[in-house]
């Protein structure tokens, strides 16, 4: 640690730091506009001069390093004079077009012009022009005359995202940020170059020209799609969702949030929300009260029992959905005697767990990650922001090793890859372990054969430190799942790893908190939808996109005499006799859980479209009808209270003693019969799904002819 006088304050601070990290400790503000602390020093701006004593000019502060005893001044007549003048320069040529701008009363240009800007300009030249681009339906380029070079967005791709999609062409007055060859920006991260952007130049395009900033009200809230659980900022006007931005949470999602979490929410005004209840009556839809739709199921019900047991009623619940959904959903299903819910819908081996099956490892702990072995997931698209996170521990000299099916351009290095068919991972992973036992001279748990690829992954797994095993979507859903795990389990104990699983969506980890799972006996999710009930719950979910068995669900599921489908969308038309429509997770309160065990609570941020209600309510106001008792919670926080869970500091997890990724399952290195059914980006839920900008990108144009190709 150096000292440094900052504005008269002594500040201690490490040495090598610039003059700006200190004034961020000291709490002194300094304008600039290219400084981001999540990105690389570019000292471009200028914006950012200060006084430094015994220098002859003003200096950059994010570009000059602290020396032991250097007296620096903020606020001094040199160095406001200096600021003002950069200032002068970066209003030359930009347009005065503050009133029809999107960034208006959120820019920092606007904001810094007021402190150190002039009230007239000398310039009386013609300003300059750049032509606006087109780079997709995410982000709008339509003015990118505001553009003042501070390559934010530029370092953003390069840094951050992992690619480089933007750069500046050309020189001084002439030049711009551009795709260079006219493609478009495609990064699954975009959006974040919008929040960084500090004038107009990068606004959103679904949200463009929607509200003003200040007519917009901000709250809180949680991702309902990945297992990172990003924090957000709901931005409303007249209870309508009309834009997302990421809340900082250094711990999970620090300041980025992944597309699909910005603007997903399209979904919730478009035509396909379910406002009403409806019945189905001679094949025909009718929008009924909440009363007779609630009756009709339950009555419903109580005669299927009756006629043909407990056990042929069961629920097939979303992972999406709340901790408070799924733990009334379980609730209901076991108060009338049957064992049947499950979550896993999209899995084809469905071995009880020892324990809660999770991350293994704090999120945070990705970035200081040394080595990592991921098998079995599209790292990039899958988790964008875990994906993120390892780019930057790569960055600090981590090796990512890989197991998959196919090699995909992940954004960042990948050191050792073992490409080999899904139904043959078990044995991949299998070659691995013989390559470490024959390093370790300790005996393989099961034949294997070390390849070169095995040997390089052995190698690479047994230096360093701070290690992890990751088990991704694919390799959950295996057929082969537990034998996966156990090998997992074998590496990463000989090479002193964490092993854990990467986790499908927002509540996978809840769910099993929840147990919605089958305790006992109770049919598990295949065997549910492959027609082995007579009444069935369909919690927030479609089976036809969100199951192994695809359309084959349906079949499965027209041997019902009911189902009932509880969805904030139009779904499930063609199998359902009753729909039920429910909030999504910006018009309820309730609770996700992310891939590390932490839970994270949000509240409603606008009212429920029309007659939609909460699901906790609609299911406990169910459980009432038919008797079921140990329900009777008045607000979703009840819920939450009476689940044993613990709190660490300010944060609230789910107890280590019930997390446990252990597997003692005896592995089977045969090839599996069938392959993992693996959800692309934009087709995760059914709120991505519904979503019209995202469904415009080249991501999802590429899932949907891939789809396409597969069914022709």
């Amino acid at each position: 640690m150096i000292e440094i006088e900052l504005d008269g304050k002594k500040v201690d601070i490490v040495e090598g730091s610039m003059i700006m990290h200190a004034a961020d400790k000291a709490g002194t503000y300094i304008p600039h506009f290219c400084y981001h602390k999540k990105l690389s020093i570019a000292a471009n701006c200028r914006m950012c001069l200060v006084d430094v004593e015994k220098m002859p000019k003003p200096m950059p502060a994010c570009a000059t390093p602290v020396t032991q005893g250097m007296i620096v001044r903020t606020k001094s007549d040199k160095a406001i004079k200096a600021q003002k003048s950069v200032m002068e320069f970066l209003l030359i040529n930009h347009p005065l077009d503050c009133p029809i701008c999107d960034q208006g009363g959120e820019c920092q240009l606007q904001d810094l012009a007021v402190g150190y800007g002039g009230s007239s300009s000398r310039y009386e030249e013609e300003k300059r022009v750049v032509f606006h681009k087109d780079v997709g339906p995410l982000i709008s380029m339509e003015e990118m005359s505001r553009c003042i070079h501070c390559t934010r967005c530029v370092r953003f791709g390069q840094e951050v995202a992992g690619v480089m999609e933007l750069g500046m062409s050309h020189r001084g007055e002439h030049a711009e940020i551009e795709t260079f060859i006219g493609d478009t920006v495609d990064s699954e991260l975009s959006g974040n170059m919008i929040d960084i952007c500090p004038v107009g130049a990068l606004t959103s395009k679904p949200f463009r020209y929607s509200a003003r900033t200040w007519e917009l009200s901000r709250r809180k809230s949680v991702s309902p799609h990945d297992s990172t659980g990003a924090n957000l900022i709901v931005q409303v006007k007249n209870h309508k969702v009309l834009r997302v931005v990421p809340l900082e949470n250094e711990a999970v999602n620090e300041c980025w949030i992944a597309d699909r979490d910005r603007f997903s929410y399209e979904s919730l005004n478009s035509e396909e929300r379910l406002t009403s209840p409806m019945l189905k009556q001679g094949g025909e839809w009718k929008t009924v009260d909440w009363q007779t739709a609630l009756e009709y199921v339950a009555n419903g019900l109580k005669q299927i029992k009756t006629n043909h047991g407990t056990a042929s009623i069961g629920a097939l619940v979303s992972p999406h959905s709340t901790l408070e959904e799924l733990q009334l959903a379980g609730a209901l299903v076991r108060g009338l005697g049957s064992d049947n819910i499950d979550y896993r819908l999209r899995n084809s081996e469905f071995a009880p767990a020892a324990g809660v099956r999770y991350l293994g490892t704090a999120i945070a702990s990705l970035s200081q990650l040394q080595r990592v072995l991921v098998v079995g997931s599209n790292l990039r698209k899958d988790h964008p922001l875990f994906a993120q996170r390892i780019r930057q521990a790569v960055k600090h000299g981590c090796v990512v090793s890989a197991v998959v099916s196919e090699s995909n351009d992940w954004a960042l290095p990948v050191a050792n890859l073992a490409t080999s068919p899904a139904a043959s991972w078990v044995q991949t992973l299998a070659d691995i372990a013989t390559a470490i036992a024959a390093e370790t001279s300790v005996a393989a748990p099961v034949a294997g054969t070390a390849t070169p690829a095995a040997q390089a992954i052995a190698r690479s797994l047994l230096s360093g430190e701070r290690k992890a095993v990751l088990l991704g979507n694919a390799a959950a859903h295996h057929a082969k799942a537990s034998s996966l795990l156990a090998l997992a389990n074998w590496i990463a104990a000989q090479v002193g790893a964490t092993v854990g699983y990467l986790t499908e969506a927002a509540n996978t980890v809840g769910a099993q908190v929840a147990g919605a799972v089958p305790q006992g006996n109770g049919l598990n999710a295949a065997q549910m939808l492959s027609g082995g009930l007579k009444a069935a719950l369909l919690l927030n979910t479609e089976p036809e996109f969100d199951s192994a068995l695809g359309r084959d669900a349906l079949l499965g599921l027209a041997k019902a005499e009911m189902v009932v489908t509880l969805s904030p969308f139009k779904a499930n038309l063609d199998i359902s006799d009753v729909i039920l429509p429910i909030a999504p997770f910006t018009e309820t309160s309730g609770s996700f859980v992310n891939a590390e065990g932490r839970v994270q609570s949000f509240h409603a941020v606008v009212k429920p479209a029309g007659e939609a209600r909460p699901a906790w309510k609609v299911l406990r106001v169910l459980a009432n009808l038919l008797d079921v008792s140990g329900v009777d919670y008045d607000a979703s926080q009840d819920v939450l209270k009476a689940m044993a869970l613990e709190a660490q500091g300010d944060a609230l997890f789910v107890p280590a003693a019930r997390l446990s990724n252990a597997c003692d399952a005896t592995i089977d290195t045969q090839a599996a019969e069938v392959l993992p059914v693996v959800a692309s980006i934009y087709q995760l839920d059914g709120m991505v799904r519904r979503a019209t900008s995202l469904q415009l990108t080249a991501d999802a144009k590429r899932a949907a002819q891939s789809q396409e190709e597969a069914l022709s």
